[in-house]
């Protein structure tokens, strides 16, 4: 188990169920990240009592000074403060649960400092998973995934994580909330429908992401990242219950699958306690009385980002952050209400197109990758 955690995002959905952990295991707080919540965030320093709180803003964390008054907790703001979380000598593992490429600089910054990487932050490994992977091979840092799909391949590859005998991993979705919705029908959505996700309560970047399957795209990249395998070994199902949470077919047919409660918290949970296991406050599966189990394809021409998803993890290089930038700057203009829900597709899948492709990029030619993305969905929403 480890001993003491810094949590980047901390206010987030993931944040919060991760203090939920650090409470039942209570595991010490050396610092907190959050956006601009200042509220939230002293509430958290109360009760947590970290060294160290960062705001994504000046003025946040003005507002956070303001709210803890002579707290001996130590405010910072901004990238520079992100980093100085990631890397508190006092604590020897970082969970990240910041949303988007803002995660991808202080996950690099643990990784040098040989922490256990809790990772929630599938950007990072979308955007710069080779660089990202190589870092944490030549420092010694330990990365357990968070996601709950990635979580679950890696409790299926324990305690080896050996990939050599993998033919497949096979993630699976609950398809969100157009689940079996055709292309005429997804015209008419509202946002306030793809904010109602079936089965999880997480935030709505995220929420949004699950609802055009681009989230699944992301997690295909990222699982082809974390266990060093082609496109071709990782597929996609539906599964609407949400209780077989990934599986992984061997060479010779066994399939091995890990089953739950739909709750983050057990993941969470493990990237601090592994190799070991420990009681949880997590509801237990009641195999008795859960839903009957079914699977079926995912349906690529009603949600068109799972195929574009696939088709940048192919191509790999800069055309990967490319998608992830643009993909960002896209949802964050449908949950303002200034674009459709297809437009979301159109714009991304433009701004891959545009933005020049290169096959084997530098940490900085991926941040450009991501801000010239950003830039063609901007220009491509004024036209």
């Amino acid at each position: 188990m480890v001993k003491c955690v810094s949590i980047l995002g901390s206010t987030g959905s993931v944040g919060r169920q991760t203090l939920d952990i650090v409470e039942h295991l209570n595991i010490p707080v050396a610092a907190l990240t959050a956006g601009t919540n200042a509220e939230r965030m002293a509430q958290q320093c109360r009760k947590y009592r970290p060294l160290l709180a960062v705001m994504a803003t000046q003025q946040a964390a003005e507002a956070l000074q303001k709210e803890l008054g002579d707290d001996a907790v130590q405010v910072a703001w901004g990238e520079e403060g992100l980093i100085r979380a990631a890397t508190m000598p006092q604590a020897d593992c970082v969970i990240t649960a910041v949303v988007g490429m803002l995660g991808l600089k202080p996950t690099l910054a643990a990784i040098r400092e040989k922490k256990r990487i809790g990772l929630a932050n599938k950007e990072t490994l979308v955007c710069a998973g080779e660089l990202v992977m190589a870092e944490a091979k030549k420092y010694g840092a330990q990365i357990v995934p968070v996601d709950s799909e990635h979580s679950a391949i890696f409790q299926c590859l324990m305690p080896n994580l050996d990939c050599r005998q993998v033919k497949r991993i096979i993630l699976t979705c609950s398809g969100g909330p157009f689940y079996g919705m055709r292309v005429e029908q997804l015209q008419k959505v509202t946002k306030a429908d793809a904010l109602r996700h079936p089965t999880w309560k997480m935030g709505a970047k995220i929420t949004i992401d699950c609802a055009t399957l681009m989230n699944k795209g992301l997690e295909v990249i990222e699982a082809m990242r974390l266990y060093d395998l082609p496109l071709e070994q990782v597929d996609v199902v539906i599964h609407r219950q949400s209780i077989v949470h990934s599986m992984v077919e061997f060479t010779d047919g066994a399939v091995m699958a890990q089953l739950g409660a739909p709750d983050m918290r057990l993941p969470i949970q493990l990237a601090m306690t592994y190799p070991d296991r420990c009681d949880s406050p997590v509801e237990k599966l009641d195999l008795l009385n859960c839903p009957t189990l079914a699977f079926a394809a995912p349906d690529m021409e009603a949600f068109p980002c799972l195929a574009l998803a696939r088709a940048c993890a192919k191509a790999g290089g800069t055309a990967c952050p490319a998608m992830n930038g643009a993909n960002e700057e896209a949802v964050a203009l449908y949950l303002e209400d200034k674009i459709g829900f297809y437009d979301i597709y159109r714009l991304v899948a433009g701004a891959v197109e545009e933005v020049p492709f290169i096959k084997n990029p530098t940490l900085e030619q991926i941040l450009e990758a991501d801000r010239l993305a950003r830039q063609a969905v901007r220009t491509g929403i004024s036209k």
